[in-house]
């Protein structure tokens, strides 16, 4: 969303931020090196959905997503101390407080919500839904005064929603149960970053975006531990196989720390606007590998919905 005060926002798995577009040298097929570098993340976020689908056939999802948070917020922290030295500490008590509400709901409420789902509905559909954050995000600051909707917008944000209202229909008329349960907690995983995004406003400019997004990670964790604890006896150590604890690692490793720093990277070189263009091909990426590495073919219904979620979103970030 190209707005005057933009927040941090997420694709599915990763935080979008605005700033000023530098032209680059084409390196490859017309592409420049930030186009690549993008076009990698896309394949990386896209794989993640049946990646951590398939690991949570034998981690339980709780327990899976504290190991993963937990480590990837070390390793960010240290990151953005190695970046940014002493600039990335927080200010003040204010600042610190809002840092562990917003990761609160940014990140032990909506890994819950997302984790879970995950279980209980399809890669495709959980990407489909997830991807229409962008367009809550327009509602709400809309109805909060905060921004004004103008014939664009609103139009984005009716596609958005028409959208995944077409994809959860689908599940809720064809398959029922925790179907169309793993759909409605995916869409609650989708507000839970739209108040993270709204909250990330409140904190100002004295943080980086590179800073908030460690911080919140790791003022989401001590929940996230909490939460887990009925998991973690539940866990069957022993038998875990190797492409679980794989799975685990990339969901860590390049999902989260790789993926978060390259994100932040290209934004701040290409701008938000390019990079919103990229970031709806996630959806899109997750359906096509989902099919052959879980299985889920495709349906006409998902083809359609994507298209009006896709369509919505990009007219939601142009305006």
């Amino acid at each position: 969303m190209c707005r005057r005060n933009p927040p941090v926002l997420v694709h599915g798995e990763g935080p979008v931020t605005t700033t000023t577009r530098v032209e680059q040298p084409v390196v490859f097929a017309g592409l420049t090196r930030t186009d690549l570098t993008m076009l990698l993340v896309v394949l990386i976020w896209g794989a993640n959905f049946s990646i951590v689908k398939a690991a949570l056939t034998e981690i339980p999802p709780l327990a899976f997503a504290t190991l993963r948070f937990a480590s990837a917020s070390v390793l960010l922290l240290a990151f953005t101390f190695w970046r940014e030295g002493r600039r990335a500490l927080p200010p003040d008590r204010k600042t610190w407080w809002k840092l562990f509400w917003v990761g609160f709901v940014g990140n032990t409420l909506y890994q819950a919500l997302f984790t879970y789902s995950l279980t209980m509905t399809t890669a495709a559909n959980g990407s489909l839904i997830i991807a229409t954050t962008p367009a809550w995000v327009a509602l709400a600051a809309a109805l909060l005064g905060i921004e004004r909707v103008r014939g664009m917008m609103a139009a984005g944000i009716a596609l958005a929603i028409g959208g995944v209202a077409l994809v959860v229909a689908e599940r809720g008329l064809s398959l029922g149960g925790n179907g169309l349960l793993g759909d409605l907690l995916m869409l609650g995983a989708a507000l839970c970053w739209m108040i993270y995004t709204l909250g990330v406003r409140t904190l100002g400019q004295g943080l980086s975006p590179l800073a908030i997004t460690a911080w919140t990670m790791v003022t989401g964790v001590p929940g996230m531990v909490l939460v887990s604890i009925p998991d973690w006896g539940r866990v069957p150590w022993a038998s875990v196989s190797a492409n679980a604890w794989l799975g685990l690692l990339y969901a860590t490793l390049l999902a989260l720390v790789l993926a978060y720093v390259l994100w932040n990277n290209s934004v701040r070189v290409a701008g938000s606007a390019r990079t919103a263009i990229y970031g709806c091909a996630i959806p899109l990426v997750a359906t096509l590998i989902a099919w052959p590495l879980l299985g889920e073919q495709p349906t006409w219904v998902q083809g359609v919905g994507g298209l009006l979620i896709v369509t919505g979103v990009l007219l939601t970030r142009r305006t």
